[in-house]
């Protein structure tokens, strides 16, 4: 029997952010997984829609707050890890939703789903693409604000501090945070198939003209020396 959707659940999260003059952030508290947090990213469009890398249910004051911004339109689901909240967005925004090519099938089963990255509709303030190189497909997007660019990922880059305790120590152990910016150990052994396509993409974007930062899906914006960390990624492989 199929899992039934999950319905709007706001958990505890932090203020809508204004990274860029059209780019967002807010985070969460991610459902059953202690200390980590998971950034839902806004985009406005040219066109003046909205596209959220990453839902996140939020409250209602956020909401009106988002509502604001745009009229929210897209929900890019980056991988099938991501899709926790994406039936509930869909249906309280009435937003298309992509995914992975490759995992459309797996997504499908919990959210209806209108199409790939291929299929969004171009704009010229933001593009997805899949990162190369992964078994199972992952959604990165590039957004331009005037001459800068931000770097919108999923889980090939993960900037999450050393935390105490237990758990801080277990994180740290399986290779999820760190003093640096990193490709976690757990994803490399889990989806990484060709490091060779993989180096090559994360060295054609850190040579990106314009680029100021990295927003990942979990732990701190990287905007000191992004291109020096996506080359230290590459250098890793």
């Amino acid at each position: 029997m199929a899992k039934p959707p999950r319905a709007w659940t706001v958990l505890p999260h932090g203020p809508v952010e204004r990274v860029e003059e059209n780019l967002w952030v807010v985070e969460s508290d991610v459902p059953g997984v202690p200390l980590l947090k998971r950034r839902m990213s806004i985009v406005r469009r040219s066109d003046g829609a909205l596209l959220f890398f990453n839902a996140v249910p939020v409250g209602d004051a956020a909401l009106d707050q988002i509502r604001a911004l745009g009229r929210p339109a897209i929900l890019v689901v980056p991988q099938h890890l991501h899709m926790m909240d994406a039936h509930a967005f869909r249906a309280k925004l009435g937003v298309r939703v992509y995914a992975p090519a490759s995992m459309r099938p797996v997504v499908a089963e919990r959210v209806e789903v209108d199409g790939a990255f291929e299929d969004v509709p171009p704009d010229p303030d933001v593009r997805v693409d899949t990162v190369a190189g992964f078994k199972t497909g992952e959604g990165f997007a590039t957004v331009r604000t005037g001459p800068r660019v931000s770097l919108v990922v999923a889980d090939v880059v993960l900037n999450v501090p050393p935390a105490p305790g237990v758990m801080g120590l277990l994180y740290g152990v399986l290779g999820f945070s760190g003093d640096r910016p990193k490709l976690p150990t757990p994803v490399r052994l889990r989806v990484l198939r060709d490091k060779a396509a993989l180096r090559a993409q994360l060295e054609r974007l850190a040579a990106t003209p314009g680029l100021v930062r990295i927003v990942p899906s979990h732990g701190a914006i990287v905007d000191r020396d992004p291109a020096g960390v996506l080359r230290e990624i590459a250098a890793s492989l």
